[in-house]
């Protein structure tokens, strides 16, 4: 049974930093690309970013720059290092790899 859970969401000032993790379990995370999406209130999810098995990245051109994916296959976890946080990055954060999505994490920028 496949399962992502998310964790490290929270209230952060504009300016802050906030750094999300993914656990996964139940398949073999390594060969699996893995992607941050999110959704803010009465707007569609949206892909923040994602990381390819072998590393490689892409962004959201809204998030370009201030955000980084990474993941650690040994691990079994992919993050996401989110600086330079602005009020419009607020939204729940989700995990997919394949069909599968984790349940979220809230991120709230505001002062």
């Amino acid at each position: 049974q496949v399962q992502l859970v998310e964790s490290g969401g929270g209230l952060v000032q504009p300016g802050g930093s906030l750094r999300l993790s993914c656990a996964a379990s139940g398949y073999i995370f390594s060969i699996y690309s893995m992607g941050w999406y999110r959704q803010a209130p009465e707007k569609e999810r949206e892909l923040v970013a994602r990381v390819l098995p072998g590393g490689s990245a892409n962004y959201a051109d809204s998030v370009k720059d201030r955000f980084t994916i990474s993941r650690d296959n040994a691990k079994n976890t992919v993050y996401l290092q989110m600086n330079s946080l602005k009020p419009e990055d607020t939204a729940v954060y989700y995990c997919k790899a394949g069909n599968f999505w984790g349940k979220g994490t809230l991120v709230t920028v505001s002062s």
